[in-house]
């Protein structure tokens, strides 16, 4: 079965002290320990940002990673990917995540996973990407629309409820 989890916001990263939404993802995988991916790519790979990851998920059933594309810890990345239950992508700029996606073949990589059967899931930028367009501030001041991998059929607008200029873009 293919899925999709695309999150306008919250999560370990904006809810940490909520845990549902994560616990819903990780509830979704066919294993009863998941292996579980953090791409953080959209935010240039933040230190912070892959280690509120890991302390967040260290205390659930599930076996956490992540892939940096900064300093990758393998030249095997297809390999890499291929064997985790699920791939969560986290917040930042959606232009920049695409762009070095595409420069290292992972939106190859991730059509493959999705294919069989990897949950993908993520939140802003890791939730437009899946869609055919979004709407995104990766270009600056403003929000414009951006083209993403087409996965998914329609645009998103991440955090549409919890900011209000999102909502005449």
């Amino acid at each position: 079965m293919q899925q999709i989890i695309a999150l306008g916001g919250g999560g370990f990263s904006m809810e940490p002290e909520n845990s549902l939404l994560d616990t819903y993802i990780l509830e979704q995988a066919s294993v009863k320990i998941p292996n579980i991916c953090f791409l953080a790519t959209a935010s240039g790979d933040a230190e912070g940002y892959i280690d509120r990851f890991y302390q967040f998920f260290q205390k659930l059933d599930c076996t956490p990673s992540h892939l940096s594309l900064f300093k990758p810890h393998t030249r095997d990345i297809k390999s890499f990917l291929l064997s985790q239950d699920i791939i969560y992508v986290g917040g930042g700029n959606t232009k920049n995540l695409l762009a070095l996606w595409r420069e290292w073949g992972l939106d190859t990589i991730l059509k493959e996973a999705l294919s069989s059967g990897i949950i993908l899931t993520g939140l802003s930028a890791g939730s437009i990407c899946w869609f055919e367009e979004g709407v995104t501030d990766s270009f600056g001041e403003g929000l414009e629309p951006i083209n993403g991998l087409a996965f998914l059929k329609g645009s998103h607008c991440p955090h549409y409820d919890g900011e209000l200029e999102r909502r005449p873009a």
